[in-house]
């Protein structure tokens, strides 16, 4: 059976305001819950206009406090920016006010640029990388309170202490992030929407390559995606050009998200025409039947059945109706509040 999901980036029109942005990430994932989906997860980024979403662990209770059965999560908190014991304190806080709804996503990428990435380290030296698999180690001691005797942090513990762990997710778009996915035996969701052309090294490396542990006893894989779904594949398509356009207006100095027509007519360079194009071809985009297709498509190829889907547009009810049509097109059930 399929699992679908939404990862939303809390967009920012363009004219519009953060609070708007926030304002409809609730209202969307009280949608989300109503329709079925299996999870709501909220991005963290920096240093932008165009998406609100700077701190996931605060909007995620807040998403939380206004929903009924969804899992709701973070896709994901930066660990790097951070200290593994206060992401735990953090999460498990969270898993403490909503029993078994938490999921707790972590990535290794800055989302921002490097300065804010300075900005952001406590000492203004952003963590060496190859220090992440000792974090994410020293992050799942702290929520299994599971450190070795020897370990220099045994003894400490995260609090509160609720019944169970929040479900940990690793984030990726690269082999070596499904490398550590995989020797930790952890869920894996990979990043299809922001690089494509790994996918399959990647997510067949997570399969293959897999050690059992505490927190699951096979490999979990999952995909996020970039989907739109319209009546009509002209229409979707049309819709589809706020976030490309998006992409290299933002450079421009034009921030928000752009409505559609605006950003059709921007006057791009025959460089940007290439990236556009490449843009395109990762994005999936169509009517109900064709947008279906093509996960399941791209479930069979990759050897999984569960989607994570981003959706950014102009305008909220169009992306509203996008996860409705999504809905409908897999036949997913929906829930009583």
């Amino acid at each position: 059976m399929t699992t679908l999901s939404v990862l939303d980036q809390s967009p920012v029109r363009r004219g519009g305001t953060a609070a708007e942005a926030l304002a409809e990430t609730v209202k969307l994932a009280q949608l989300a819950d109503r329709l079925g989906y299996e999870r709501y997860w909220v991005a963290e980024h920096h240093n932008t206009s165009a998406l609100a979403s700077t701190a996931p662990e605060v909007l995620i209770g807040q998403i939380a406090t206004h929903t009924e059965h969804i899992r709701v999560g973070s896709g994901g908190v930066m660990l790097p920016h951070y200290s593994a014991l206060k992401v735990a304190e953090a999460f498990r806080l969270l898993e403490t006010l909503h029993p078994g709804r938490i999921d707790l996503g972590i990535g290794r990428a800055p989302g921002s640029d490097g300065r804010t990435a300075r900005a952001l380290a406590p000492s203004g030296v952003p963590m060496d990388l190859r220090d992440f698999p000792n974090q994410l180690l020293d992050l799942y001691g702290f929520l299994a309170d599971d450190f070795p005797p020897d370990h220099e942090f045994h003894g400490i513990r995260a609090m509160p202490r609720p019944e169970a762990m929040p479900n940990l997710w690793l984030l990726g778009s690269s082999d070596v992030s499904a490398g550590y996915a995989a020797e930790l035996g952890w869920p894996f969701c990979y990043a299809h929407f922001i690089n494509s052309h790994r996918a399959d090294s990647a997510l067949e490396a997570y399969q293959k390559l897999f050690s059992p542990s505490p927190i699951a006893s096979e490999p979990r894989p999952s995909i996020a995606v970039s989907a739109l779904v319209a009546e009509t594949e002209e229409e979707a398509e049309r819709l589809s050009w706020s976030r490309w356009g998006w992409r290299l207006m933002g450079q421009a100095g034009r921030g928000g998200i752009p409505p559609p027509e605006e950003a059709l007519a921007f006057e791009y360079t025959e460089a940007e025409r290439e990236y556009l194009e490449m843009l395109k071809r990762r994005s999936i985009y169509g009517d109900p039947g064709q947008v279906r297709d093509k996960l399941l498509a791209m479930g069979e190829r990759h050897g999984l059945d569960d989607f994570v889907v981003v959706t950014i547009t102009h305008d909220y009810a169009a992306r509203q109706r996008s996860y409705e049509l999504l809905a409908e097109a897999f036949g997913l059930e929906p829930r009583t509040q």
